[in-house]
Order: C-alpha cells, then structure tokens, then sequence
C-alpha cells in the first residue's frame, strides 16, 4: 500500500495532529533539498526548529532504486542511540510515525553548512576529519562491546539494498576484470557482524555551525556489519575531491583531513588493511554506479576511474596516506 508524502501545504496540519506543534503557533516551512532518498522539510515556530523526514519508496536518481521505507524507523532508533552517545554532534529525535515512515528531529542551529559543500568550495579544515575520526572510532567500540545496542540493527537488507547492489555489485556488472576483487570485498562486509555501522558517513551528512561544532546526521542505512564500510565510505568521497582539486593547496589539505580522520581512528581501535581497496570500489561507484556525483567532469572521471580500477586489479597493500599520494595522469 501506498503511503501519502508530506508536502510544504500539508505539513503542518500533519504535526498539529500529532501534537508535535501547536495549532496556535505560527510555523513556517521550507523545503530542503539535497538527498534523493527522503521529503525533506524544515519547520521553525517561535520555539521550536524542526526538520521533518519521510522516505521515499523509490530514490531520486537516474536509475531505478527501490528501497524499503522501513529505513526511517531504523534510522529513529539510531539517532535514539547516537545521540545518546554524542548529545552534542546528533540531533535528538523529537517524534517518530513508523506507519508514514515518518520522524522529526531537532535542526542544526541556523548558519550551519554542509560540510560537503564547504569542501567544494575550498574550505578544508583537517579539524573536521580529526574529529569525526574520533567520534566514529568510539562508535564502533560501543557497538562491538554492547550485544544489547545491536538488536534493533540486527537486519541488513536496507544495506544491501542502499550499498551493496548500488556501489559493489552493479560496478562489478560493468566490470568483468575486477568482479573477483569486488566479490571478495563483498564477502568482507557481509561475513562480518562486528559492530553498528553508521553506513553513510560521508560529508553530505555531516554539518559545520558557525562556531565549528560538527554535527553527524541520516542515520537510515545504520546496521550490525564491518566499521570498515564506514571509513571507507568517507575517505572515498575524500578521494572524489582531491581528484577534482583546483590547486596543490587543496590537493594538501584534503590529503591532511584524511590522515588526521584515519590517525585519530586508530588511537582508538585498528583499521583494517583493506580500507583502501573498499575505498577505491566506492570512489569508482560515485562514477559509474547508481548514484554518481555530479561535480567531476569527464577528464576528472576519467581519472580516478583509471587509478581505482588499477588499485582494485592490484594485489599491493596501499595505505591511506599512498591512496592520497597518487594523482592519476
């Protein structure tokens, strides 16, 4: 059965109805943009400021993905959890509708970008990779230490739905010479039931306030697998930038983010040597999977389709610091 989506009109009678606001409040709305997996809206009354999620059936990209909308109770009890642990970089959660796959969280405080945009632009602080380093490394100990934490993660099939087929599988379908690596990757992350993995860690997700404070959101692909998908995921998209950038100053600094997040990781828990091989599959899959990034131009794609694809034939161990070291000619 279908579920009926939120729009900027009909919002607010939905939240009076569920008590969230109040109908004597004067609340005003706005649409955010920038995923393709949820309605996204912002709802700001005298004292409150919300954003309001509901997952989409099928994501808004080129090629069709279907996904289970269940993601976003997954994801409430996640930020449940998260925030928990990390009161000052998660949101809390403020109202969750498991038969609309609906939640309402708090929002960032205003003036917060999103770091991936600040990156684009030129504004690379290594701080921000430290940090987040440090935060996912603690993570990944809670969860491996605590059974209890894992029950509502338990299930995986929104991974392989969000991950697995969009960045691993339908990459090696283009890509007779390197399926065997891919599937030996494949079988790294589906053999392992470690720890809870945030599973989309990656900068569009994260957001910087004014005064520096980061912030870690969308929490929907969250499950019990192998913390090494999360490290992988954002020093691939690490990866995509420094293959677009525009001078040696910001080639240095993303190279630096990237070491000061995998170095402050490893102060609290090892990082597996195949990091970046899962890393280069990843960067590959922003290219020519389902969902690619729109901000490389051909010559760029080019690029690092060579120098993944050349990683991901070899047998060499590369460390983060060589992946970063490496421009592809």
């Amino acid at each position: 059965m279908s579920v009926v989506l939120l729009d900027q009109d009909s919002v607010i009678d939905y939240l009076i109805s569920k008590e969230v606001i109040s109908a004597s409040d004067s609340a005003q709305v706005e649409v955010l943009t920038g995923g393709v997996s949820n309605v996204v809206l912002a709802v700001t009354t005298a004292t409150k400021k919300l954003v309001l999620k509901q997952a989409l059936a099928e994501l808004a990209v080129s090629e069709k993905w279907e996904v289970d909308q269940r993601r976003a109770i997954v994801e409430a009890n996640a930020i449940e959890l998260f925030n928990q642990l990390s009161p000052a970089q998660v949101p809390k959660l403020v109202f969750v509708d498991p038969e609309r796959f609906i939640l309402v969280l708090e929002r960032v405080p205003t003036g917060s970008t999103v770091w991936k945009s600040d990156l684009l632009a030129g504004i690379i602080n290594p701080e921000v990779g430290r940090l987040l380093g440090k935060t996912l490394a603690a993570w990944h100990n809670y969860g491996e230490v605590t059974p209890a934490a894992k029950i509502k993660f338990m299930e995986d099939s929104l991974f392989e739905q969000l991950r697995i087929d969009p960045f691993y599988r339908f990459v090696a379908d283009k890509n007779p010479q390197i399926q065997v690596a891919i599937r030996k990757l494949i079988n790294e992350l589906e053999g392992d039931k470690t720890t809870i993995v945030h599973g989309d860690f990656s900068p569009k997700n994260i957001m910087v306030s004014m005064d520096d404070q980061v912030y870690i959101l969308d929490f929907e692909v969250t499950h019990v697998g192998n913390p090494v998908f999360d490290l992988a995921f954002l020093i691939a998209h690490l990866l995509c930038k420094f293959f677009r950038a525009e001078n040696h100053l910001q080639v240095k600094l993303l190279t630096n983010t990237a070491s000061a997040f995998v170095k402050e990781y490893e102060k609290l828990r090892p990082i597996s040597a195949s990091v970046t091989k899962h890393a280069a599959l990843i960067a590959l899959a922003r290219v020519e999977g389902k969902s690619p990034v729109n901000y490389l131009n051909d010559g760029v794609k080019e690029k690092l389709q060579r120098h993944t694809k050349k990683l991901l034939s070899s047998d060499d161990v590369i460390s983060v610091e060589q992946l970063f070291e490496i421009r592809a000619k």
